[in-house]
This record gives structure tokens, sequence and C-alpha cells, in this order.
């Protein structure tokens, strides 16, 4: 919940009204409605989701949540594989948390799809964690931003990933913000995670916010929980894109390029003597 809260507040930022929110791995679809909420309007609401039964239960809880019938579209399908909203426009709102580093085909007739084309090397079969990513970048709109949580590993691993990440950083200069989060905050997962949040136009194209955010949260039995003061101070720095020290840096595309594309916060933000 906290978490999609801080990617419903990223995606909404300084709108009143969205033409459009898509989640590729909508589950139950509590994503998209936590980006309702941000608003005063959404027009449409599209989703994907692989699961039957978590696909019925996503417009069931659509209408539940007053969502007019005709103003949502989820389809049930494999995302990657098979995806149902290529003829849609693009999307001004991309929110997922899609399964971590999961298999997929990587299939080699994927090379001349439009969404992975452009850069020349595919996710590998292993993890499809830059799959997805590709996946929502081709769906972007452009005046659209887009939120995707992630494990660590999408911001420094090589080969094919290094080589995606070098094309939409240096290539594209699409990747907006890349924020830490602590580990153990969701059920089931205790590696740290982080959001990774791209626009096509960005306001701020010379640098990358870097925010770790790791350090701050609230101890409690089995699970770490990410407090409203912890939300807020994520949301307030993102937004007004400001240097805290052991806690957020604007880093120069430059230096990230000499650092081989590696994203890794540590290279970024020193938190040691905290």
């Amino acid at each position: 919940q906290e978490v999609s809260k801080i990617l419903a507040k990223i995606v909404t930022t300084g709108k009143q009204k969205l033409k459009s929110v898509y989640d590729p791995t909508c589950g139950s679809g509590s994503l998209l409605l936590r980006v309702a909420k941000e608003v005063k309007e959404v027009n449409n609401f599209y989703g994907q989701e692989m699961n039957r039964t978590t696909y019925n239960l996503a417009r069931m809880n659509m209408i539940l949540h007053g969502v007019h019938y005709r103003k949502f579209d989820i389809k049930q399908e494999d995302t990657l594989e098979h995806p149902q909203h290529l003829n849609d426009l693009p999307f001004e709102a991309i929110v997922a948390n899609p399964p971590f580093s999961a298999k997929w085909s990587a299939n080699p007739l994927f090379t001349s799809d439009d969404r992975f084309s452009q850069y020349g090397k595919l996710a590998p079969n292993s993890k499809a964690d830059f799959a997805f990513v590709c996946h929502m970048i081709h769906h972007l709109a452009e005046n659209g931003t887009m939120a995707v949580v992630l494990p660590h590993g999408v911001l420094y691993r090589t080969g094919s990933e290094e080589h995606i990440r070098k094309y939409l950083i240096e290539n594209k200069n699409y990747l907006d913000a890349v924020i830490g989060l602590p580990a153990n905050i969701f059920y089931g997962v205790t590696i740290p995670t982080c959001i990774l949040v791209f626009k096509k136009c960005r306001e701020n194209p010379n640098d990358v916010l870097f925010i770790d955010s790791s350090l701050h949260f609230e101890k409690q039995k089995n699970k770490n929980n990410l407090r409203e003061i912890d939300i807020e101070k994520i949301i307030s720095t993102y937004r007004s894109r400001i240097e805290i020290e052991k806690y957020s840096s604007l880093i120069k595309i430059e230096t990230i390029s000499e650092n081989n594309y590696d994203l890794s916060l540590p290279k970024y933000i020193d938190l040691s003597n905290f």
C-alpha cells in the first residue's frame, strides 16, 4: 500500500486530470485505483493480468470502486508474450509492480517487435525486468510519467541489461529518477527494491535524481514499514529535486556514463556513518 501511494503520487505530479492510466501487471487493480485517488479525474483505466482469477477480481474491483464499465479496459493474457493494448493511444500515466526477475521467452522474434527492436538486445530470458521496462516505455505518452518497482539488480547487472540501461539513458535520456526503498517492505520479499521513474520529455534533461530512502522506515515484527513521514520525504524530494546529505543527489548524465551506466545507489549517495 505504501509503495502504491508513492508510485501514484509520482505519476500524478503536476496533474489534476489524467486521460489514461495503465498497469501492465495489474493484479487486482489496486494500483490503478490508487492513482485515481491522487487526481480529480481519470478518463480511462487500462490493465493486463495473466491470472484469470485475479483478472476477474480486478474488473470487479473497478466496478465496486465506482468506475463505469466503459471507462476501464482490463485484459487477461501474458503481457510480454501477448500484449493486449498495442493499438490503444499511448498512456499518460503508467505504474507497475511486476514480478521480480521473472522468466520470459526472450524469443528472437521479439527483436523485430516495436516494443524491443530499438534497443538492439532483449532482456535475458531468466530476468524479464527490463522487458517490462521496454514494454512500458513503448506505451508511454510524450507528456507521460512512468514509475515501476524493480529489484536492485536492474541498477547494475551487466550484459544485455547494461546495454538497455545505456540506451535508455544515453540515447533517449528517459530516466528521470532512481529511488531506493528499504528491504523487507513487501510480504514475502526480503530484498531491497527500487523505483525507476521515466519520462519522454524531461524537465531536467541534464541530470538524474537519486534518492536513497533505504534507512528511513519503522521496524515491525516481520516486515519493515514506510511511515507517512517517509513517504512524504520521498515525494517532496522527488517533486522539488533537492539534494539532501545522505539522502538525495542530482547526478549529471556524464557521471553516470563514466560509471558505465551502473546506477547502484552507493555510487552516488554515501550512507556511511549515517
